[in-house]
């Protein structure tokens, strides 16, 4: 009876769920899944856990802890560049060219035309070209080729 029940026991890869969870620090999501064939691996945050700030809480609080949430936000910014911010429509990977080892759309410096892409937001296996919303110079790239992205995460300064 062991037998039977090791053999149609998952398997599961401790060090990717581990490398799974320490990415979800590193990149402040809350829920991250990959599905490799017949297996998926999901790690979630628990509500509440480490980095969300904006977690409910009683409404006397909730007013007071407000601007501190704000705060960050407008003081990171407040640090970039001057210029149109181009921010992430949706959660996914950010890939700054069409495919591995090509050039990427936009780097620093470089001008890109109105319409133009300037990087692609893959979600749920769908590659979302990202365009300038403005012709101008690339001031700024926010973001890693492969980089997990949250929705309204700044991406790259145009100006």
């Amino acid at each position: 009876m062991n037998d039977k029940q090791e053999k149609g026991a998952m398997q599961v890869d401790v060090q990717l769920v581990r490398d799974l969870a320490a990415l979800l620090d590193d990149t402040n999501l809350t829920e991250i899944e990959v599905e490799d064939g017949d297996r998926k691996i999901r790690v979630a945050r628990k509500a509440g856990a480490a980095a969300p700030v904006y977690a409910a809480a009683p409404a006397p609080a909730a007013v007071a802890a407000a601007p501190a949430v704000a705060a960050p936000a407008t003081t990171v910014e407040n640090a970039l560049p001057a210029g149109t911010l181009v921010r992430s429509p949706i959660v996914g990977t950010a890939y700054l060219s069409a495919e591995p080892g090509a050039a990427p759309f936009a780097r620093v410096g470089a001008q890109v035309g109105a319409g133009e892409t300037i990087l692609i937001v893959e979600a749920m296996k769908v590659m979302n070209a990202i365009a300038a919303p403005v012709a101008g110079t690339v001031k700024a790239v926010l973001v890693d080729n492969g980089q997990p992205v949250e929705y309204d995460q700044p991406l790259i300064v145009i100006e």
